[in-house]
């Protein structure tokens, strides 16, 4: 688990953009999905992030963590990140990775 990530600052390198799909499982991003460059997630890879509240395809994006996906079933936690000082709720959060989260068993965490 990465709460140490809770209200930090981070640079997300987006590796699926909003719009792309899935290599292997052919779904849709429906938002801006990448990675934190030089951190290690609990899957072995690089620390996993949704980048939530901004509309358009993007490359990188630097923001706050404002809560961490935490899967119980996965050992593959997904950050939140967004620009500084703005939040969604934990309802709106689901709904908009429920495109890929709807696979697994998850709770959100916060500061």
């Amino acid at each position: 688990m990465n709460k140490n990530y809770l209200g930090k600052i981070v640079n997300v390198k987006m590796d699926r953009p909003l719009g792309s799909s899935h290599p292997k499982h052919g779904f849709i991003y429906e938002v801006n999905y990448g990675y934190i460059p030089n951190t290690v997630s609990g899957d072995g890879e690089e620390l996993d992030a949704y980048v939530l509240g901004i509309h358009k395809p993007l490359n990188e994006f630097e923001g706050e963590v404002v809560a961490i996906i935490h899967r119980t079933n996965d050992n593959d936690d997904k950050l939140i990140v967004m620009e500084k000082g703005r939040n969604y709720t934990d309802d709106q959060i689901r709904a908009l990775t429920e495109f890929q989260e709807q696979w697994f068993e998850s709770i959100i965490l916060r500061k």
